[in-house]
C-alpha cells in the first residue's frame, strides 16, 4: 500500500528533517525549513504496483552501453535570436532542445531581453509561446508595445499551473518556449507553495523533460537572492544546459550578460546592453563608450580589460582622502573590495604610496564590474595619482592605458592576450600603454617587470634631486632585487 510522506525542506540548500526546527542542520539558516509532502512510496513489506512491474517489463532485461563512436550525433540547427550580443554569449543561439536559465535582480530587464528575442524569432518565423506567472496578458501586451510590432505577435499564455502548461506545450510544439519565472510555477504532484525548492525543482524537471522529448528549447526566468546568487536549490543549476546572469545597476543604463554555464558554448564571452525607452540596445563598441568621457584627470587610469575574446577599456577612477576616525573607509564599486586591500598593501611596500590613514574609493566607471586580476596595475597607477594629485602621463593627449597582474612581491605578472588589449587602446588614441613582460613581444607596448618601475614611468618625468632618494627608497626595493 503506497503512503505520503513529509519532510521539512530548507528553501535555502535543500536539506531534509524529520522534524521542524528554527535552524536548518545543513547551512546554519534560521526558520528556512518548509514542510513538503514528499510524495506516494511504497510501505515497507509492501507488494509491488501493477504498474511498476509492466514498466520494468517494458524496458527489457536492462541497459546496454553503446560505443562514443557508434553513437549518432544529428547536427542541430540554432535558433538564432536575432541580438547579437545574446546570440555571442549563447555560443551562437538556442539549441533545440535545451534549457537555458537566466538570472538576475528585480527590474534588470529579464522580461525585456527575453520579450525581444522571442519578436526576433517570430519574425524570422519560427513559432515561439510566452508562458507569464507574475503578469496578466495584459500587462505583458503594455510593455510589449513599446518593442516594436513583431513581440506583439508572440503569443502569450498567463498560467502557473504546471499541468496546464505542459498540455499547452504538447500541443502548440513551438521551437521556443519562455516561463517567466519558474519560481511561479505550481505542480501538483510536488508539495509546497510555489517557489518552494520541492515546486521548482520538480517543475524544471518536469519542463526539461517536456523540452528534450519535444525538441522545444526552454527559457526559464529566474530570480535571484541577495548575496547576487540564483535562488532555488543548487540542484536547479546543475539541471539545466545554460545559466546566464543578467546584471547591472539600475539606476544606470548599461547591462551586462555573461554566461556562468554553457554546455554547448564557451562560458567567457559578455554581452553588453544598454537600456532605452524602446527597450534594450545592443553596445557593438563598449570600449567607445567607457572610454570616450575619461578624461587626463588625477586619479584617473583607462583600463585595458578582457572580458571573453573581446577587449574593452574601461576607466578606473580613484580618490584618496585624508580621515579622522581610527578606521578609514575602503568603498569600491566594480572591484573586489579584497582585492583592493591586497593592492593597497602591495603599494606601501614596494610602491612608496602610504594609504593606511586615508579614506580610499575605487569606481569603475559606467557601472562595469571587473574581476579580472589584470585590472590590478591600473588600479595601482589611479591610487597612486589620486594620493599625489597628479595625472598620469600619456603624452599628448594626457590618455594613459595599461593592463598587468600585481604579485605580493611588488612584481608584475603576465595577463592573456596582450596583444588585443594594445591594439583595442591604440584603436582610441591612447598614447602608452603599460603593462607586464610577455612570453612574445607586443607592438606598442611599454614592458615594466615590477609595480615600482610603472610608477615611475607612469609619472612621465625624471626623477632628480634630494626628493628623487627618497622616492627611489620607497619604490624601487622589488626593482634593486630585480
Amino acid at each position: 500500500m503506497a503512503r505520503s510522506e513529509t519532510r521539512h525542506v530548507c528553501q535555502q540548500c535543500g536539506h531534509e528533517a524529520l522534524t521542524w526546527t528554527g535552524q536548518c542542520a545543513g547551512c546554519g539558516e534560521w526558520n528556512t525549513l518548509v514542510e513538503t509532502r514528499i510524495g506516494a512510496r511504497s510501505a515497507p513489506g509492501g507488494k509491488r504496483s501493477a504498474a511498476g512491474s509492466a514498466a520494468r517489463a517494458a524496458r527489457g532485461p536492462g541497459a546496454t552501453p553503446v560505443r562514443l563512436r557508434e553513437v549518432k550525433a544529428p547536427v542541430e540547427e540554432r535558433l538564432e535570436t536575432g541580438i547579437g550580443e545574446l546570440d555571442r554569449v549563447l555560443g551562437g543561439g538556442l539549441v533545440p532542445g535545451s534549457v537555458v536559465l537566466i538570472g538576475g535582480p528585480p527590474g534588470i530587464g529579464k522580461s525585456t531581453l527575453t520579450a525581444m528575442a522571442l519578436g526576433q524569432l517570430s519574425a524570422a518565423g519560427r513559432s515561439t509561446l510566452y508562458v507569464t506567472g507574475e503578469e496578466s496578458a495584459a500587462q505583458v501586451r503594455l510593455r510589449a508595445e513599446r518593442l516594436g510590432e513583431a513581440a506583439l505577435e508572440v503569443p502569450v499564455l498567463a498560467e502557473t499551473a504546471l499541468d496546464q502548461i505542459l498540455a499547452v506545450i504538447e500541443a502548440e510544439r513551438p521551437d521556443i518556449c519562455v516561463i517567466d519565472s519558474i519560481q511561479t510555477m505550481n505542480g501538483s504532484e510536488a508539495g509546497g507553495a510555489p517557489g518552494s525548492v520541492g515546486q521548482v525543482r520538480e517543475s524544471a524537471a518536469a519542463l526539461m523533460d517536456c523540452g528534450k522529448r519535444r525538441g522545444v528549447a526552454i527559457v526559464l526566468v529566474g530570480h535571484v537572492t541577495k548575496e547576487g546568487a540564483v535562488a532555488g536549490p543548487r540542484v536547479l543549476e546543475h539541471l539545466v544546459d545554460c545559466v546566464l546572469l543578467f546584471d547591472g545597476e539600475r539606476e544606470r543604463s548599461y547591462r551586462t550578460i555573461r554566461a556562468l554555464k554553457n554546455r554547448f558554448g564557451a562560458t567567457s564571452e559578455v554581452g553588453v546592453f544598454e537600456m532605452r525607452a524602446g527597450g534594450l540596445t545592443e553596445v557593438l563598441d563598449p570600449s567607445a563608450r567607457f572610454v570616450g568621457s575619461a578624461t587626463p584627470s588625477p586619479g584617473s587610469c583607462v583600463l585595458c580589460a578582457m572580458e571573453g575574446t573581446r577587449p574593452v577599456l574601461v576607466e578606473v577612477q580613484a580618490l584618496v582622502a585624508p580621515t579622522e576616525i581610527e578606521t578609514p573607509r575602503r568603498v569600491v564599486s566594480g572591484i573586489d573590495r579584497n582585492r583592493l586591500a591586497m593592492i593597497i598593501a602591495v603599494l606601501a611596500r614596494y610602491g612608496g604610496v602610504r594609504l593606511g590613514s586615508s579614506d580610499v574609493f575605487v569606481n569603475v566607471a559606467g557601472g562595469v564590474r571587473v574581476d579580472e586580476p589584470g585590472a590590478d596595475l591600473a588600479i595601482a597607477l589611479a591610487l597612486a595619482s589620486a594620493n599625489s594629485g597628479e595625472p598620469l602621463a600619456g603624452g599628448g593627449k594626457g590618455r594613459l592605458g595599461c593592463f598587468g597582474e600585481v604579485g605580493l612581491g611588488g612584481e608584475l605578472r603576465e595577463v592573456a592576450h596582450p596583444d588585443r588589449r594594445v591594439n583595442e587602446a591604440l584603436k582610441f588614441g591612447l598614447t602608452a600603454v603599460l603593462g607586464p613582460p610577455s612570453s612574445e613581444p607586443v607592438t606598442g607596448l611599454a614592458v615594466h617587470s615590477t609595480l615600482g618601475k610603472a610608477l615611475r614611468a607612469a609619472r612621465g618625468r625624471p626623477q632628480t634631486g634630494a626628493g628623487s632618494k627618497a622616492a627611489a627608497a620607497r619604490s624601487g626595493a622589488v626593482d634593486r632585487a630585480a
